[in-house]
């Protein structure tokens, strides 16, 4: 399993208790135990992520996201030119939002089995499977 986190779904995980979190975590591990699973998102996740306790000067809830987006089981994609061509066209067909556009092509471009996330309107690419996390 190829498991692609959304920056909800991070955010979901490092911020929001209860069965989100839980969802989140259920996934990252069943994908971390899976023979040849990864657990993979975009450095736009980082960026997303980190504003707001940037933002709030909230220096626990920024290190918590640093811890994260370091660790070893996370493989952290960059936005690779084909990664903008490929949401481009994803922009263009399906009018994603370009955030979206963008972790959607880095989800297909690493091949990746499942896509996880709380924004319903993602299901709708065509070519992975969208699973939703529900706040």
């Amino acid at each position: 399993m190829i498991l692609y986190l959304d920056s909800n779904a991070i955010i979901y995980a490092l911020e929001t208790p209860g069965a989100a979190r839980n969802a989140v975590i259920e996934q990252v591990v069943l994908a971390c135990l899976t023979p040849g699973g990864l657990v993979i998102t975009s450095r736009l996740a980082r960026l997303e992520c980190r504003v707001k306790p940037l933002r709030e000067k909230n220096a626990s809830l920024l290190s918590r996201y640093d811890s994260f987006f370091v660790h070893s089981d996370l493989l952290l994609a960059e936005v690779t030119s084909e990664v903008l061509e490929s949401a481009t066209s994803l922009r263009a067909d399906h009018g994603f939002r370009t955030a979206d556009a963008i972790h959607l092509a880095t989800a297909l471009n690493a091949k990746a089995t499942v896509f996880l996330t709380g924004d319903a309107a993602l299901a709708r690419c065509p070519g992975i499977h969208v699973e939703l996390v529900k706040p």
